[in-house]
């Protein structure tokens, strides 16, 4: 047999059992019978609750929107802005110090002396060093310095909180360590 023949042979032989069944038709025989016998489960819906109405009991009650009500709430308004207002106007009328520019957290204080037996406070901003007094202001709250002692400065700054309210609250500037 001659290498031509051998190839044809093996061609055609080749050929021959592309052709004939390859089990596809088994397979999906198989895939429809287990689709057949699948069933989903799927689980029924509960039932919503019936609605029950409740009866009104605040027909005693104060009337939220009386004309009553609103004079007490707009005097009580007026009261609280009038003294907000006086906490806050001196501080908006007087002239601004340096250290005013800058917020709390970028001042460290770095030493505390007397001089001319009054407290002094020795305050670091951006690589600058300040004297400050009880009187100074510092920060960008209103922060008034009320006490210089030698490991602290006490501040009482005026703020809004969240309801838009001006109050006044303490803040510290504590002595720092150098770090090696």
């Amino acid at each position: 047999m001659s290498a031509k023949t051998a190839t044809t042979v093996l061609v055609v032989s080749l050929m021959l059992g592309a052709c004939s069944p390859s089990g596809q038709e088994e397979l999906q025989a198989w895939m429809s019978e287990q689709r057949a016998q699948t069933k989903p489960k799927v689980q029924p819906i509960p039932e919503p609750k019936k609605f029950a109405p409740q009866a009104y009991t605040q027909e005693g009650a104060t009337d939220p929107f009386s004309n009553l009500k609103l004079t007490q709430a707009l005097k009580r308004e007026s009261s609280q802005s009038t003294s907000n207002a006086a906490l806050v106007a001196p501080e908006l009328s007087r002239r601004k110090e340096p250290l005013e520019a800058h917020p709390l957290d970028t001042m460290v204080m770095v030493g505390s002396l007397i001089k001319e037996g009054k407290p002094v406070a020795l305050v670091r901003v951006d690589n600058l060093l300040y004297q400050v007094r009880p009187g100074n202001y510092l920060g960008q709250n209103f922060g008034k310095i009320v006490k210089v002692g030698e490991t602290e400065l006490v501040l009482r700054e005026i703020v809004q909180d969240a309801a838009g309210e001006w109050i006044e609250r303490t803040a510290t500037l504590q002595l720092q360590e150098r770090s090696k």
